[in-house]
């Protein structure tokens, strides 16, 4: 299976250098000295690492045969892309890769089911889940251990325990507003049902 695990930035310098913007939580695996990476476009690579450096907080590469600013700046945007065992699973038990995401059914810890996790959305702040409800629709959650509380991929499912208004409409909040609504003729409050 193949994984874009970086983008091919600027040139630095002038001895064939780029920038990349790392799309992999183990780019000292993925992006080594020697590693072999297909491209997208495919007619860029395949390229070789041959150096690579942190320089001001971002990381550098140099490609074997990539000997100036010209050459360097001819791969800018292209995606790198390694060959992955479908099988292998990240280092630290609490990461996943997207594909062993991808298609998993989404149920809450009661059980009821939400839908299935239709793409993986990488933001700066935290990745989101994008969900396709069964009625067609989509409602993102936050991949965070107090929402998601459960992977298990042997079963194919992931259980989230959401707070009131993520994956339904009618969060149940009360304001003073509601509560006057509510009160009967006698000034008692009446109870809401759960389920309204």
């Amino acid at each position: 299976m193949q994984l874009v695990v970086a983008r091919i930035g600027r040139a630095h310098g002038i001895k064939g250098e780029v920038t990349v913007e790392v799309r992999t939580d183990e780019p000292e695996l993925r992006l080594a000295p020697g590693a072999v990476l297909h491209t997208d476009p495919a007619s860029t690579g395949p390229l070789t690492i041959e150096t690579g450096r942190v320089h001001s907080g971002r990381l550098l590469l140099r490609f074997e045969g990539v000997r100036d600013r010209t050459g360097a700046e001819a791969l800018r945007n292209t995606l790198l892309i390694a060959d992955v065992d479908p099988d292998e699973l990240p280092e630290d038990e609490d990461e996943y890769y997207d594909h062993q995401l991808m298609d998993l059914d989404v149920v809450t810890k009661d059980g009821v089911e939400v839908g299935r996790i239709t793409e993986i959305s990488h933001l700066p702040s935290q990745d989101l889940f994008i969900v396709e409800r069964p009625d067609g629709s989509e409602v993102m959650i936050p991949f965070v251990e107090e929402i998601v509380t459960e992977i298990d991929l042997e079963e194919q499912r992931a259980v989230i325990d959401p707070p009131p208004g993520l994956i339904d409409d009618r969060a149940e909040t009360a304001s003073s507003r509601d509560e006057a609504e509510t009160a009967s003729s006698d000034g008692t409050a009446s109870s809401r049902d759960e389920n309204a």
